[in-house]
């Protein structure tokens, strides 16, 4: 089956994507934004320029388009039919970029966090930023927890109920 839209259609269709406040991305910072989380938008001095970042978390949030990203095993993610070689170029390469920015933001101490666009459908949406608040909280504590420090026993061998054999007021 070949396409329903001219080429002219087509080109001005796909022009109109734009990376940068798209619907699931803006239902994303509505939600943290009204749970009190406060971010900054597309950090420039990130690798992948990140959709949000919250620093006091040191998390990155990508919120990210089903095919554009190869959302592997998705019933959004489908192969064009038309120039196939491509498109399957093009997404894979965004596929690797991804892994990449990844792994550069982990080794600098960041968390990722990727949200894919059919997560935010409505009949998964609620549990998923539920989900995302969980796991926000989760990565606050644990990078923002007490840490207990032991005293080695030899360094100081005496505590004060250790030595019992001490008798008080001999007279």
């Amino acid at each position: 089956m070949s396409d329903h839209l001219t080429p002219d259609q087509r080109h001005k269709n796909m022009a109109a994507i734009h990376s940068k406040n798209t619907k699931p991305e803006i239902i994303v910072r509505k939600y943290l934004w009204s749970h009190g989380f406060r971010y900054r938008l597309n950090h420039p001095q990130l690798p992948g320029k990140p959709d949000i970042v919250l620093k006091m978390y040191r998390t990155c949030i990508f919120v990210n388009g089903c095919f554009w990203h190869k959302h592997e095993r998705c019933k959004y993610f489908v192969v064009p039919k038309t120039r196939t070689e491509f498109w399957l170029n093009k997404i894979n390469r965004n596929h690797e970029r991804d892994i990449e920015v990844k792994k550069k933001l982990a080794s600098m101490g960041w968390h990722t966090i990727t949200i894919w666009e059919c997560e935010l459908k409505p009949n998964k949406r609620e549990g998923t930023l539920q989900s995302l608040v969980f796991t926000l909280s989760k990565i606050f504590l644990q990078d923002h927890k007490v840490k207990q420090y032991e005293v080695p026993e030899e360094e100081y061998p005496l505590m004060v109920a250790d030595n019992t054999d001490i008798e008080y007021n001999n007279k």
